[in-house]
């Protein structure tokens, strides 16, 4: 067959080598190269068919005449043009690439990309063989595509001829089916079973295979139809009387499916049957379409959307998770699956559903099995898996065999390898019976802890360069175990001698939960021993550990045992609080270095921008009395925009802008300016500064009075806004929100409340958001009558019973945060931490009902992972506020008025420092004259630094740097 293909294939071959060149030589040289891939793939067929799926590659050939006619055909056909050329490199690149594949493949099997390049360029090659097994290990290791199905059952169904090959290709469409419920897969297998109906057994094989397609894709509601009606064709075509009834059972079971097209297939079941359509099968058909009309806003969100449609997916698997339909849900998760396989999130809430509704050993067992080939790098679903195996009762062989695969799955993190050995661990434990002294199964789980802690400190650790344990916890489960079901203290001792020496002696909780399994299992001598080395080891949280201390001594020991533990834990307090105090005061001078040097960049900036302006305020020099009146009154025009914006809060007097009339050209333009002289402008601004309040408020109205702050500035219209908020607390007789002179509002406020507990309550809405920022609500107070007035809610001493949270992730929110903490004590109060525009800082405070929940949380919770981030937690005790001195305002007798203190961007902030270099602050005798006469003594340093700024840089240099 092979020679007379060849022979068939080179004559025509020879015929366009020997006539005469023509044109389209480039276009003959082309089809012949086609020509003869398609020849050698006729003959690796025909070898395949003959000697059996065994044949080797050596044995592509065969037999001698075939190879010898096979030859002549290529050299027949020939030449030693340049397409050939071109074309043998090609082969040759392309044999390269298939090399380098394979080579990499070999180091890592779990390359997925690589497997599907391999494939291809094989099948692009003719390599039979070799594509086949390709796709063989691909299989094995990953579950195909559906394109990748389709594509391997095409090539097999070309090349099937007699039964054993038709077997073969059954077998891959039943792999294939496994891997995705994909309704095209199933409708090619039901095409190709029907091709077999002569075959023993045929008409059974197409029945089975197409009842096994509705149970799986039937209910599919926009590719259903088509295996619907391929299996009723399937059965109208066999004409018998008996096979009537199974023609009308297929229609009125799809009748009573929701699915697109039902209409057309009703109508169609009118014509084609002769009696009328019973009435129960109008019903069922009615009540789908009714069901239809639900589920096709879920459909069409689909058919609209692009791939992956992982958010309409989700919204459509709720929506039938609420329904309750099993095979539906099913469904949906499987149609999800197929677009959104590499996502471990979905199959984890799939196989949850499995796990807890369904409990079909077979379908639980084989999603699970599926989830991790999908994703093998989570090691969540390898968790999962395990503990499925278990609870369905697989032999223990296979559960160890399933381990060793996640072992070698490739985990992204070193973290992920502790959780699948806790988990494995956890079930070899379960085996244990624990009644007897010595069994298999206590040794299989002793060596498997060895083995666990062998191989994170070898692979995992080489690998990631960190420790994926760094509490030891597989350790501490071992000791546990050692001590309260195997009775051997002796053991758990050495582990925990081992946990300490790894770097946990430092943390109180490390030794406290050691001193917890003595005092269980152990004896007071032990326990002794353990309090005494965490004293003086401890240094996160000493106190407790020494207040544990004295307390057993308190209950248990004799005065000789209570005066060595008070003398112990005092020196160690003392030892401690000695070192925190350094540790706090080198921290407090790096801060006050970086904000000395932030004041001296700030103050540079300025310096330099004050420059610029003026310079080009100045412009050009001029001479004479009236070019530098002209000069004074352009300095006048730059100051204007800053008093503007001083008196901004201000409402305008009447008349105000009446001196100044502007009128418009044909362009929009400024014609005129009727101008004041600058002097009158002046006059007209101070009194415009004295006649105008800041605000309009009535302070006698202070109590029943609340001011509102750091509102969005484009809220617009705030007091029809904000009335719905404050009536919740009482009733509201007038808000009055700030505006510029613009008619811009200013992001504040006052409500007056009728009465002073409305007030009282509005002030617990501080910090409520509104439009997205935190509203800040604090008491109505005049300043400048109670200059010493603070409003800051929260007390800024040690609390004990209070914790303080940073590292937390952003996105934490409060009610996840809440959750974790309430696993440690009850949780009276909980605030995350927002700047002004209410955007979270990662910290919170959290108030526990005592101090002895908030210290064992804080040894619970501190290094806590939550969200990939790594939050501490410590109790709360912030740094006192540095309260800045107060500002002589009083003018001295023939003195000058003294300066009001100024601060910087960052208010009076307790980091805030003083703008005046610690050299000018001094009284010194060489002290300059201020221009307008000799200053008083006290009154140096003000004035001084009044005149700083108009120092050079070289010369404000010197003054700073003088000691």
């Amino acid at each position: 067959m092979a020679t007379a293909a060849a022979t068939s294939a080179s004559e025509p071959e020879a015929e366009s080598k020997a006539g005469p060149k023509a044109d389209g030589e480039e276009d003959e040289v082309k089809a012949a190269r086609t020509r003869r891939k398609v020849l050698s793939r006729a003959v690796a067929a025909a070898t395949y068919k003959t000697v059996g799926p065994g044949w080797d590659q050596q044995e592509e050939g065969v037999s001698e005449s075939d190879g010898d006619e096979y030859a002549m055909a290529s050299s027949a056909e020939s030449s030693p043009g340049e397409y050939e050329w071109e074309y043998d490199e090609e082969e040759e690149k392309n044999q390269l690439e298939i090399e380098r594949l394979e080579e990499q493949l070999s180091i890592n099997v779990y390359d997925y990309n690589c497997h599907v390049d391999l494939i291809r360029l094989l099948r692009l090659e003719g390599e039979l063989t070799k594509v086949r097994m390709a796709r063989q290990k691909m299989s094995e290791i990953f579950p195909l595509t559906e394109e990748l199905w389709l594509e391997w059952l095409h090539d097999e169904i070309s090349m099937a001829q007699d039964g054993l090959d038709r077997e073969h290709v059954y077998d891959l469409f039943e792999k294939a089916v496994k891997d995705y419920i994909c309704p095209n897969i199933w409708l090619e297998y039901g095409q190709y079973s029907v091709g077999g109906i002569g075959q023993k057994g045929g008409l059974e094989k197409v029945r089975s295979v197409f009842e096994r397609a509705l149970s799986s894709v039937g209910l599919h509601m926009t590719k259903g139809l088509a295996l619907w009606e391929a299996y009723r064709e399937f059965e109208s075509a066999i004409v018998e009387a008996a096979r009537l009834e199974k023609v009308h059972s297929l229609f009125r079971r799809q009748l009573a499916i929701p699915l697109y097209d039902m209409e057309a297939t009703f109508a169609e079941y009118e014509e084609w049957s002769e009696d009328p359509v019973p009435e129960s099968v109008i019903q069922n058909y009615n009540k789908a379409l009714q069901q239809l009309e639900k589920y096709k806003p879920y459909e069409e969100a689909l058919l609209q959307a692009e791939a992956p449609r992982l958010s309409e997916y989700q919204a459509y698997i709720d929506f039938e998770m609420k329904i309750g339909d099993p095979a539906r849900v099913q469904l949906i998760f499987e149609r999800a699956l197929v677009e959104n396989c590499l996502v471990p999130d979905l199959w984890i809430r799939y196989s949850q559903y499995l796990d807890r509704q369904l409990k079909v050993k077979d379908l639980v067992l084989s999603v699970h099995n599926r989830a991790v080939r999908n994703c093998p790098w989570t090691v969540a679903l390898w968790s999962r898996y395990l503990l499925a195996m278990e609870r369905h009762g697989v032999d223990h062989q296979v559960i160890s065999v399933t381990f060793e695969k996640a072992l070698n799955a490739g985990f992204i993190q070193a973290t992920d390898y502790v959780e699948i050995w806790q988990a494995y661990l956890d079930y070899l434990r379960r085996r244990v019976d624990f009644k007897q002294d010595s069994s298999k199964e206590l040794e299989e789980l002793r060596a498997a802890f060895t083995r666990a802690l062998e191989y994170l400190k070898q692979e995992v650790e080489e690998r990631f360069n960190e420790s994926g344990d760094p509490s030891c916890v597989i350790m501490q489960n071992w000791a546990r175990i050692e001590a309260r079901l195997c009775n051997n203290m002796q053991k758990a001792r050495e582990l925990w001698d081992s946990i300490m020496t790894r770097g946990n002696a430092k943390y109180a909780n490390m030794w406290l939960e050691y001193y917890n399994l003595e005092r269980a299992h152990g004896d007071t001598q032990h326990c002794r021993k353990a309090l005494h080395r965490a004293v003086q080891c401890t240094s996160d949280y000493p106190e407790h550990v020494c207040e544990v201390l004295l307390t057993m001594e308190r209950t248990e020991g004799s005065l000789e045992d209570w005066d060595t533990a008070v003398q112990k834990t005092e020196t160690r307090l003392a030892r401690v609080n000695e070192q925190r105090m350094k540790a706090a005061e080198k921290e407090a001078a790096l801060v006050q270095q970086e904000e000395e040097k932030a004041e001296q960049r700030k103050r540079a900036r300025a310096e330099k921008k004050a420059l610029k302006k003026k310079k080009k305020t100045r412009g050009p020099e001029k001479r004479g009395a009236d070019e530098d009146d002209e000069k004074e009154w352009g300095d006048d025009e730059e100051e204007q925009p800053s008093k503007r914006r001083r008196v901004e809060n201000s409402i305008p007097a009447a008349g105000e802008t009446q001196n100044i009339e502007v009128a418009a050209g044909p362009a929009g333009k400024c014609a005129t300016v009727d101008v004041e002289p600058p002097s009158k402008q002046k006059e007209k601004a101070a009194s415009l500064k004295r006649d105008m309040p800041k605000v309009l408020h009535d302070s006698s109205k202070d109590s029943i009075t609340v001011f509102v702050s750091n509102l969005p500035y484009s809220m617009q219209e705030p007091d029809v806004k904000l009335r719905p908020l404050f009536e919740a607390c009482g009733e509201v007789v007038q808000i009055r929100p700030i505006f510029s002179n613009r008619g811009d509002f200013r992001g504040y406020c006052y409500v007056e409340f009728k009465e002073e507990k409305s007030a009282l309550q509005a002030l617990e809405m501080d910090r409520k958001s509104v439009e997205g920022r935190p509203m800040f609500v604090s008491p109505c107070v005049d300043k400048s009558k109670n200059p010493d007035f603070k409003v800051f809610r929260y007390s800024t001493s040690l609390e004990k019973h209070k914790l303080f949270i940073s590292g937390l992730p952003f996105s934490c929110t409060k009610e996840e945060l809440e959750e974790i903490c309430k696993a440690h004590g009850t949780v009276k109060d909980l605030r995350l931490v927002t700047n002004r525009a209410g955007k979270p800082k990662g910290l919170a405070y959290v108030e526990y009902e005592n101090e002895s929940q908030a210290s064992q949380a804080v040894m619970k919770m501190d290094g806590m992972t939550i969200k990939e981030n790594v939050i501490k937690v410590a109790i709360s005790n912030p740094p006192q506020r540095k309260v800045p001195e107060k500002p002589e305002t009083r003018k001295a007798p023939g003195g000058p008025m003294l300066l009001p203190q100024t601060y910087g961007a960052r208010g009076k902030g307790r980091t805030q420092l003083s703008l005046l270099p610690r050299a000018l602050q001094r009284p010194s005798a060489a002290a300059p004259q201020a221009e307008n006469g000799p200053a008083a003594a006290p009154a140096v340093a003000a004035s001084a630094a009044t005149e700083a700024p108009k120092m050079s840089n070289a010369d404000f240099a010197k003054l700073f740097l003088r000691k």
